[in-house]
C-alpha cells in the first residue's frame, strides 16, 4: 500500500495561488504583450485557476490559451500504448508576446522542453517564462528552471507528487505518493 501525505492542503493551496498572481501582477503590471498558456492537462487547470483569480483582480484582455504536447514527446508512444491528445486552443499568435507557459509539476524538464517546441507553430515569443505549482527540483535531467513556482519539493526517486483540483477530485490539495 503507497504512503501518501498531504503536503499542500486546500487553505494553503488557495493561498499560494493567490501568491503567484500578485507575483505576476508585479512582474507584467498590465499585462500589455503578454499571455498565459497552460500546458495540457494539469498546466491547463493551473492556468484556468490563475486566469479566473487574475481577471478578479482586474487584469483584462490577458490571451489565455491551451496547448497540447502530446506530438512533440520523446516518449509519445509507450508500453500502456499511445498518450492521449487534448485539443490545442490558442486563439492568438505568440509572436513578440511575453508567454507565461504555464504547469502543474516541474519534474526532468522534458514537458517544458516539449512545450517549447510546439509553441514555436504560433510564433516567436520575446521570452517564455516558466510557472508552475510544484517544482521538484534536483530531479532536473534538463537544464529548465521555474520563473514562478508555487512549492519546492524535494523527493527521492521512488516518489510521486499529485496536484489535485477542486472540479476533477473534490479538493484542492497536492499529495506526495510513496512506494
Amino acid at each position: 500500500m503507497p504512503d501518501i501525505r498531504i503536503i499542500h492542503d486546500s487553505q494553503r493551496f488557495a493561498l499560494t495561488i493567490e501568491r503567484l498572481c500578485r507575483h505576476l501582477i508585479e512582474e507584467h503590471g498590465d499585462f500589455t504583450n503578454s499571455c498565459l498558456i497552460g500546458i495540457q492537462l494539469g498546466g491547463v487547470q493551473l492556468a484556468d485557476r490563475l486566469y479566473r483569480r487574475l481577471q478578479e483582480l482586474g487584469v483584462s484582455d490577458l490571451p489565455f490559451g491551451k496547448l497540447d504536447i502530446t506530438f512533440y514527446r520523446d516518449d509519445f508512444r509507450t508500453k500502456q500504448g499511445p498518450l492521449k491528445a487534448y485539443p490545442t486552443e490558442i486563439e492568438f499568435l505568440v509572436e513578440d508576446r511575453r508567454v507565461i507557459l504555464v504547469d502543474d509539476v516541474l519534474f526532468s524538464g522534458r514537458t517544458v522542453l516539449s512545450a517549447m517546441t510546439a509553441l514555436n507553430h504560433y510564433g516567436r515569443p520575446s521570452t517564455v517564462e516558466l510557472l508552475v505549482m510544484v517544482d521538484r527540483r534536483f530531479r532536473r535531467t534538463l537544464p529548465i528552471q521555474a520563473n514562478y513556482s508555487g512549492l519546492l519539493v524535494d523527493t527521492l526517486t521512488d516518489e510521486y507528487v499529485d496536484v489535485q483540483w477542486q472540479e476533477t477530485h473534490g479538493a484542492d490539495q497536492i499529495l506526495l505518493l510513496g512506494s
